[in-house]
């Protein structure tokens, strides 16, 4: 939305967008309403209206497609800045950073002429199994919201809009574009609604990607409740809706509510349901030319806020990309995203003048990720891997020893085997026919099943290829002064279109590190991925570090807290859990049966759920640690005006180097009226601090932070009464308390 101080120019933009509805034919209005290529709609050139260009993009600008098939265009000029990933940022807890990333990202797409940019993905981690849990922020709506309101900031600064996705509850891969999810009411407004909620309100997020999922029967991008009552009418949003691809599935309902633009993954754009079928529907006066125009009006806003069309498109932002910049900023959020999970014997940082001979062991040490994932596959200026980095870093002095450790099979999925690349000949008829006859659901499914069933398939090649590749290792680690183990996932595992078949590392990488702990207990486990995964060797191993997908630099930010240069500040954004049978997901059927799951635990998602359980997990929301040490004190608690609670302490660094330690604020209820989760985190900062200095830290929690939603009254609510105020370096390590009341 636009702000307030620009009210008089919003005005002049509604009534030129008047101006233009009324010059509209109905086949121009149509025109603009749906895919006219695979990621662009249509342009009216008589009037001046531009196509709208749309690129994936959440981490990076994907590199360019033919117009009208699934097949890169081959062009020389479309590489760009890999940037990490929403779970990587998410794992940096510095909103700062969430800022210049955004920043990045809208000049890039503004830079290779991108009017939007289908990012950022926010929804909320239910099931750590979900293939696209990488592309996420984390299992906590709170954290999300905090991060994603300067992330579109940052894009949309650039005359770019952001295109918050995928609203709403985009839960898993599996069955996702059929898959009814059974939500109640409170659970939907309190878990999976407050960040789209601050993309709009906070934010002023300039479109939204309705999901694939049906919510309580009906699919999201055909919902009057989800994109008129809650979208429009509650939140107060007037920008573009536009489906997923191939989102919409009935004409009229999509024609009836708040869905703006259609695309697809088919290149018979004239049979979108938003195309020709509508058209009839009109003609026939059973859709009214009022919905077509609501639906043009909201794309001219969009576009006139972008300055693709109005006084100021002469005065639009051009972008650039692949600037040195960028790829600063990239590197400081790949160093503040890696997480130190376990440091025992204080293993880490290893010190370069003592080590001749380095044993980096392990597939994703040399392994690079920006070319996967489905729509976050992007084609990278460059990518610096673990071992590249190490390498750079420690120069000819030290003599590196590679071994790959295990085999992972090099055939990939590529687009050509991808469900979306339903490739077919635009002057053909077997676009069509494939619609036709074959139930979009049923294709993703059959493209799942033989995945896993090649997953599986590969297994017994992968253990006779190991046998080898185990013996290199640990001939390699034998003689070493220190051995770094760099493992974890790809994407094979974390990729769209598919979720995990379980939490286990593939590749037998856990025989290898019983292995490797077996000949040198004090080997460095490393990992990259994107989501969380079993350690059933942890109680052995003496140091952990965990790297989602970082991006570019992602090798010299591993490298710097290797050797201390850089002292680790990431903190997890969502848990870890010890084994996949103590998830919530696990009780409560997975990915549900005959495409119909019920979220029978409602608030209980992620921590809320291991708090009330009691059960213990491997590494908890919140946790990670640092090469320094940090002690809380002096809490007090002063009700402010408006019934906010300011809350004040101090943080000291008590160790020997710098550091960043976040704090974060969990409200507790007492004696609660309705039913609560044990704590929730409601706020947090990051503090830097120099070797032996102390901060004063001040945060406020306003009323919302106490309120939950009541479905009865359709409304937040605060109950009065007591409210324990825990901070804790994570949800578990709670080191002060206080006591807030509410009248």
């Amino acid at each position: 939305m636009l702000k307030k101080d620009d009210k008089k120019n919003e005005k002049k933009g509604e009534k030129e967008i008047d101006k233009l509805v009324k010059k509209l034919t109905l086949d121009e209005k149509i025109a603009m309403i749906h895919g006219a290529s695979l990621f662009r709609s249509g342009a009216v050139e008589r009037l001046g209206i531009p196509a709208i260009e749309t690129s994936d993009g959440p981490m990076g600008v994907r590199a360019e497609f033919m117009d009208d098939r699934w097949i890169p265009a081959g062009n020389q000029d479309d590489m760009v800045s890999y940037l990490p990933s929403n779970s990587a940022l998410a794992s940096s807890w510095n909103t700062e950073l969430a800022y210049r990333t955004g920043h990045i990202l809208g000049a890039e797409a503004r830079g290779r002429g991108k009017d939007v940019i289908l990012a950022p993905g926010i929804n909320i981690k239910r099931d750590p199994l979900c293939g696209r849990n990488f592309e996420y922020m984390s299992e906590d709506p709170a954290l999300t919201k905090a991060l994603v309101v300067p992330f579109i900031q940052g894009v949309q600064e650039n005359d770019v809009a952001a295109c918050v996705k995928h609203f709403a509850a985009n839960l898993q891969e599996t069955d996702r574009l059929m898959v009814d999810e059974e939500i109640d009411e409170r659970t939907l407004y309190e878990l999976y609604l407050p960040a789209f909620k601050a993309a709009v309100q906070e934010a002023g997020v300039y479109s939204v990607m309705g999901a694939y999922n049906k919510i309580n029967g009906t699919h999201c991008c055909e919902s009057k409740k989800m994109l008129d009552e809650i979208l429009r009418q509650e939140w107060g949003f007037d920008g573009a809706v536009i489906s997923d691809w191939g989102g919409v599935h009935r004409t009229k309902e999509a024609a009836e509510c708040s869905m703006d633009l259609e695309m697809s993954i088919f290149p018979d754009f004239d049979d979108y349901k938003l195309a020709n079928p509508l058209k009839e529907l009109v003609e026939k006066g059973e859709v009214s030319v009022d919905a077509v125009d609501a639906k043009v009006r909201n794309l001219l806003r969009m576009m006139y806020r972008l300055k693709m069309i109005g006084p100021k498109k002469d005065s639009r932002k051009a972008g650039a990309y692949n600037v040195p910049e960028h790829r600063e900023t990239i590197l400081h959020a790949a160093e503040e995203s890696m997480i130190l999970l376990k440091n025992e014997n204080h293993v880490l940082p290893l010190n370069a003048k003592k080590i001749k001979k380095l044993a980096v062991i392990g597939a994703n040490a040399a392994t690079l990720h920006s070319n996967g994932g489905g729509s976050a596959e992007i084609k990278a200026l460059y990518e610096i891997s673990p071992l590249a980095g190490l390498k750079m870093y420690l120069g000819g002095n030290v003599r590196v020893t590679y071994a790959q450790g295990y085999y992972v099979p090099q055939n990939k999925a590529d687009d050509g085997e991808n469900w979306q690349a339903v490739s077919v000949d635009k002057d053909s008829d077997a676009g069509k026919a494939v619609r036709d006859e074959v139930h979009e659901n049923e294709m993703h499914r059959r493209g799942e099943e033989a995945r896993l069933a090649k997953l599986e398939q590969e297994k017994e090649v992968i253990h006779e290829k190991n046998e080898k590749l185990f013996a290199e290792a640990l001939e390699a680690a034998k003689d070493a002064d220190a051995v770094i183990f760099v493992g974890g996932l790809n994407h094979e595992y974390d990729v769209e279109g598919c979720d995990r078949p379980d939490m286990k590392l593939p590749y037998e990488q856990d025989l290898l590190i019983e292995q490797l702990l077996k000949a040198r207990k004090d080997t460095i486990l490393t990992f990259v991925g994107g989501s969380p995964v079993e350690m059933p060797w942890r109680e052995q191993a003496q140091t952990i570090l965990w790297s989602y997908y970082a991006g570019m630099e992602t090798g010299n930010a591993f490298a710097k807290i290797l050797f201390g240069e850089v002292n680790p500040s990431g903190k997890l954004a969502e848990t870890f859990p010890a084994k996949y049978d103590d998830c919530v997901t696990a009780k409560n059927g997975q990915f549900g049966k005959w495409g119909k799951i019920t979220l029978e635990e409602g608030l209980y998602c992620g921590y809320r759920y291991y708090d009330r359980q009691r059960i213990k997990p491997a590494f908890c929301f919140g946790y990670g640690l640092s090469y320094t040490s940090f002690e809380y004190s002096g809490l007090t608690l002063k009700a402010e005006k408006g019934k906010d609670v300011k809350l004040t302490f101090s943080v000291k660094n008590v160790g020997k180097c710098a550091g960043a330690e976040t704090v974060q604020i969990y409200i507790a209820p007492i004696a609660a009226q309705a039913d609560r989760p044990d704590k929730e985190l409601k706020a947090f900062a990051k503090v830097e601090l120099g070797a032996g200095r102390s901060k004063k830290v001040s945060l406020t929690l306003k009323q919302e932070d106490f309120m939950y939603f009541d479905a009865q009254l359709h409304k937040f609510i605060a109950d009065a009464g007591d409210y324990e105020i825990l901070v804790g370096a994570s949800c578990e390590d709670i080191r002060l308390r206080g006591i807030a009341t509410l009248n």
